[in-house]
């Protein structure tokens, strides 16, 4: 490959543009390589639709995949939660860099707790709906859209009470000063893959991915692989929302997961423990133990 400028195609939100600017930064650090940012608008971004009506996650995905595919782009940056977990054989997940923080944080003037009843919490994620109604069923949960700013927005024009976002992002793009609270993992499990960002290019070209390979993180690449198999195993025979959480310090990979009903009131969580190079088989296997203990029971809105 000729040493020209990489161009990394990037979804044109604030969070999304700040996360790909860190990625090139560090890949200019250890390689020399110049990377310049493409910006690409995605059918997620333009559209009012409920996501979860649009298939979820893929649709933040598939337009920086086409462009890849178009060769308008070397290499694109994803939330690594935005990426369907059944693998395209056309990409290649180049790198999983070390992970940020992996849990879910309030922004708003109150602590979870001190929130009066009936307080009005916006989140756009059926999991943080479902979970926080487990922890406190007396609060209003407001499903909302829209970038990070703007739903930061709807608390400090007092629309809502307070809003539930990833922390990673809050503090990718500054704003972690308004975060009242960090949920841990006891209260809320995050999604899984939560936290990480994936770097994705074309199968076809070895000498990218090589080249991208040197920011790989293999202790985040294990952990994330296990809650991504999970989830992929569980939503084969499930449609309730998804918690997980998986950390590898160097020798063990433990796994936390739950599923939980929409409303709260019953949940599935599980624990195990495995070796890190069986990441995949340690997220099915816990998978298959949470359905037998009736996990795809717990049917969330569009129930099969």
């Amino acid at each position: 490959m000729t040493p020209g400028t990489l161009r990394l195609g990037t979804r044109r939100s604030l969070m999304a543009t700040t996360q790909s600017q860190m990625v090139a930064d560090a890949y200019t650090e250890r390689t020399g390589r110049a990377v310049e940012l493409v910006g690409v608008t995605t059918f997620g971004d333009v559209t009012k639709a409920h996501l979860a009506q649009l298939g979820g996650t893929g649709v933040f995905v598939s337009a920086l995949r086409d462009k890849l595919l178009e060769d308008e782009i070397d290499f694109a940056v994803h939330s690594l939660k935005d990426l369907p977990t059944k693998q395209d054989p056309r990409f290649t997940l180049a790198a999983i860099p070390a992970r940020h923080d992996h849990r879910d944080a309030l922004v708003g003037a109150h602590k979870f707790a001190d929130l009066a009843p009936g307080a009005r919490v916006g989140t756009g994620s059926p999991r943080r709906i479902a979970m926080l109604s487990a922890l406190r069923p007396d609060l209003e949960y407001v499903p909302i859209r829209g970038n990070a700013d703007t739903r930061i927005g709807k608390v400090a024009s007092g629309e809502l009470d307070a809003v539930v976002l990833a922390s990673a992002g809050l503090t990718r793009i500054g704003r972690s000063a308004d975060i009242a609270q960090i949920f841990e993992i006891e209260e809320l499990l995050p999604a899984p893959g939560q936290g990480a960002l994936a770097v994705e290019c074309r199968s076809d070209r070895p000498d990218l991915i090589e080249l991208l390979g040197v920011l790989d993180d293999p202790s985040t690449r294990s952990a994330v692989t296990a809650e991504r198999a999970l989830l992929n195993a569980l939503e084969a025979g499930c449609s309730a929302p998804v918690g997980a959480f998986a950390a590898d310090d160097g020798h063990t990979l433990n796994l936390t997961a739950v599923v939980v009903a929409i409303d709260g009131r019953e949940a599935v969580r599980k624990s195990a423990a495995g070796s890190p190079s069986e990441a995949a088989n340690l997220g099915r296997l816990l998978a298959a133990e949470m359905i037998a203990e009736g996990a795809d029971r717990l049917m969330g809105e569009h129930s099969h």
